[in-house]
């Protein structure tokens, strides 16, 4: 069992005196660890990414939303006029406008807080 052992670790230490292999394993760490382009930045990059193609689909679906909504404005007088009533509270001369404004309720904790 001496024996093996010591067969192993007089391996063990002829390899790392390979100096191509220490030089690679060296090189390897760095690249892995402490390089600008480590691997938890290149995770980062990666999640980032992903976060700005979700936003960029959803700003794609908004302004086709916004568009469909502007053609349908500018083409349709009813709803050109409904969407003044309701989003800026225009109104016709002869006419009045009654806002109803509905309160939340406050949620009161256990002690009355």
């Amino acid at each position: 069992m001496k024996f093996i052992l010591l067969v192993f670790m007089q391996r063990l230490l002829d390899l790392f005196k390979n100096k191509y292999l220490l030089i690679s394993i060296i090189f390897l760490v760095w690249l892995i660890f402490f390089d600008r382009n480590d691997l938890l930045s290149q995770y980062e990059y990666r999640q980032q990414l992903n976060k700005l193609k979700e936003e960029h689909t959803f700003y794609t679906k908004e302004t086709a939303d916004v568009q469909k909504q502007l053609n349908e404005l500018t083409s349709n007088k009813e709803k050109l006029e409904k969407f003044a009533r309701e989003k800026y509270l225009m109104k016709k001369a002869d006419e009045d406008i009654f806002v109803i404004v509905t309160e939340k309720k406050e949620k009161k904790s256990f002690f009355g807080r």
